[in-house]
């Protein structure tokens, strides 16, 4: 199970850390080495993403979208999307609800 607070390994040149899940929200900071992918896939919660510093390209449902520091994205519920990092050591601020449980526990 992954614990509050503590960073891992999502995919390569990618980590994260979730910072708090409480009652329907969570939220989870991920870091990205350049080039690196969040890989395209969907899940049930509604999910807010805030660029805090580098740039990203989201593909979302077949559209692609540029991110850099200070702009944030919305990313409806079922939405297949997926994340590039486009410059080194960028890094986002993700929110969920409700909390993804899925990840608690890999």
């Amino acid at each position: 199970m992954s614990k509050i607070g503590v960073w891992e390994d999502a995919e390569p040149g990618v980590k994260r850390c979730i910072l708090n899940a409480e009652g329907s929200l969570m939220m989870m900071e991920v870091h990205f080495a350049k080039g690196a992918e969040g890989y395209e896939h969907s899940h049930p919660h509604e999910q807010m993403s805030y660029c805090l510093r580098g740039s990203f390209e989201f593909r979302i449902d077949g559209k692609a979208y540029t991110i850099s520091a200070g702009d944030s994205i919305a990313i409806p519920s079922q939405a297949k999307h997926g994340v590039t990092a486009l410059e080194e050591d960028s890094a986002l601020l993700d929110a969920f609800t409700p909390i993804r449980e899925d990840l608690l526990k890999s």
